[in-house]
């Protein structure tokens, strides 16, 4: 396109240069075309991004000449006295930008797009593009997309792009007929259960949230307005369009209300018996046909499922918050879960553009069971040998966006000492329990919300290392009669990321996961697992089940219980074969 002397587009066409999202570089020109067309300050909020730009706004900075409800027939109307107006793009300079410009722009790339090597690639061919002649810009260019092309970051992204496009329902239940849902019932108001129906409205359903009380009543539609305030203040939604979606709203207590609802999620409280109490609520009041699902993050279906009339109605739909932002759903198949139950999670999955994968029942199903190993390994690491910054540090290196204990102060420590003491009846007792995030609880350091918690939170804002905790550290391996250790930055990502990928291979054995693919989405999608590396089980790959066999073996000298090589990884390794191709 940018080569053409006149380009024309239809409304509601994005135009970009997507290529750094795979990996490479735009290699048919970009980098040297849309400086000279649109400028250099405007290339480098496009190409080093990989964000596109409407048709109207495109019009606006240069980037095409025309918006027209049928470009081919303006095309048909353009004239040899148009084109000839046009100076082609080679002859045009990409200017003289200060080398603070393109230093700013690396900065904020190495920030918004930590560890990724394609945009800094990208700022280097658009600062090359000021000095070149158009020719050879075009040659280093094309260089760098080879060379880019077959890097392990350019694989791992292409890995992530076509299982993004390829998860769906899978047979036989992609061909069962799936209901056109008009209106939807959602159970509890507060920020998941806020999202959640925001959501169904934005995607075009009509919504019922049902609250206990009035109090409750009011909260839920605060809860909702403040996200329709947050999609005008953003642009994202018209004055119009907000209207309309606030009279497809009703929050009340009446269960009856919503009698002729297909669907019906509750987002209750994380409590078996509450949850238990809203289903048999729903049951009563809903039609017979009607779908019922539980947003549970951990919480057994199949015991929910056993108190119903008929237990094939019931399925898992586990948003991720914030539920109408986040792109994973994962789908939860109990063991009475109907193919027409699952096939409306995957067609609502579809109508919110959320990536569904399909997983099976055990605590926290096949996200949070991982995390969970995750934070456990990384409390051993803590208490053996480092501190939470220390962890936190290694892990954003890898990749992640925030480390494991700054994450779960933004979520609140209690959250996860009420699911600890959820899982004391059933916990092993020759595995070894890491007390400290009790402690911190006692001391009531729940996290950012209480201006305290892995870190401390002043008033001023930021978080800072807090002396206190790393002295927790130290008095519980003193109580438990450990010798701490200094682990290195290494270690720890090593320890961390291994610990990962031996859970998840357990979840393939069992049976939760279908695929490593799919282990790979969830990893990507709801748990900040670096994109780059194309998620948990494609980046094992690259270490390969035979190294990580080996490494695993070596770390059970310290705990054969919670380092004991998966099944999945022995066979990999047995047989030579990736991840990826193991099957049940």
């Amino acid at each position: 396109m940018l080569a053409c002397r006149y380009r024309i587009a239809a409304p509601g066409t994005q135009l970009g240069l997507p290529e750094v999202t795979l990996g490479v570089v735009p290699g048919a020109g970009g980098t040297q075309r849309l400086p000279r067309l649109v400028g250099m300050q405007r290339a480098l909020s496009m190409i080093p991004t990989g964000k596109p730009v409407t048709a109207q706004e495109a019009k606006q900075i240069g980037l095409i000449d025309e918006v027209s409800d049928d470009p081919v027939y303006f095309a048909d109307l353009t004239n040899p006295e148009w084109l000839g107006m046009k100076v082609p793009l080679n002859e045009l300079h990409a200017g003289e930008d200060a080398p603070s410009v393109f230093d700013d722009a690396r900065a904020l790339a190495a920030t918004k797009m930590r560890g990724q090597i394609a945009p800094q690639r990208a700022i280097d061919l658009l600062q090359a593009a000021q000095s070149l002649r158009f020719e050879d810009g075009l040659a280093r260019e094309r260089q760098t997309f080879i060379d880019l092309r077959s890097s392990d970051q350019a694989r791992a992204l292409r890995h992530v792009f076509f299982a993004e496009r390829a998860a769906r329902a899978p047979e036989p239940i992609a061909a069962l007929p799936v209901p056109d849902l008009t209106l939807a019932a959602v159970v509890g108001g507060g920020t998941m259960g806020a999202g959640i129906a925001y959501a169904l409205l934005s995607a075009g359903l009509r919504v019922i949230v049902l609250e206990t009380d009035a109090d409750g009543v009011t909260r839920a539609a605060s809860n909702i307005e403040k996200l329709f305030d947050a999609g005008l203040k953003r642009g994202l939604l018209t004055p119009a369009v907000a209207s309309e979606r606030r009279a497809a709203l009703t929050v009340t207590t009446d269960y009856m209300a919503a009698k002729d609802a297909g669907l019906a999620i509750e987002a209750a409280f994380e409590s078996m018996e509450v949850k238990k109490t809203v289903l048999a609520a729903l049951q009563a009041a809903l039609r017979p046909d009607a779908v019922l699902a539980t947003n549970t993050s951990y919480l057994d279906i199949d015991e929910m499922a056993a108190q119903l009339d008929d237990p094939s109605r019931l399925v898992g739909l586990h948003f991720f918050a914030p539920a109408h932002i986040m792109k994973l759903l994962e789908i939860v198949r109990g063991q009475a879960t109907s193919d027409a139950a699952l096939a409306v999670g995957f067609g609502l999955a579809k109508r919110l553009k959320k990536v569904p994968v399909l997983a099976r029942v055990c605590d926290g199903f096949i996200g949070n069971r991982i995390l969970a190993r995750y934070r456990e390994a990384a409390d051993t690491v803590f208490m053996d040998g480092s501190t939470p910054w220390e962890v936190d540090e290694a892990m954003v290196d890898f990749g992640y966006a925030m480390g494991p204990y700054e994450a779960q102060d933004l979520s609140g420590l209690d959250i996860a000492h009420a699911n600890r003491r959820r899982q004391d009846a059933t916990r092993d007792p020759a595995r070894r329990y890491i007390p400290i995030a009790d402690r911190m609880v006692e001391l009531g350091k729940l996290g950012k919300k209480t201006g305290a918690g892995w870190y401390r939170y002043p008033g001023g804002g930021g978080k800072v290392e807090d002396p206190i905790v790393a002295d927790l550290a130290l008095e519980e391996a003193h109580f438990a009669n450990r010798t701490r250790t200094d682990y290195d930055a290494d270690t720890i990502r090593h320890r961390l990321v291994l610990a990962m990928i031996n859970e998840a291979a357990d979840i393939l054995a069992e049976g939760i996961a279908e695929r490593a693919v799919d282990i790979d989405l969830v990893t990507v999608f709801g748990y900040g697992f670096p994109r780059w590396r194309g998620g948990l089980m494609h980046y094992a790959d690259t270490i390969g089940a035979a190294k990580i066999l080996t490494d695993l073996t070596a770390l059970c000298a310290e705990d054969p219980l919670v380092w004991k090589p998966s099944k999945v990884i022995e066979d990999c390794a047995a047989r030579g074969i990736k991840l990826a191709d193991w099957q049940r």
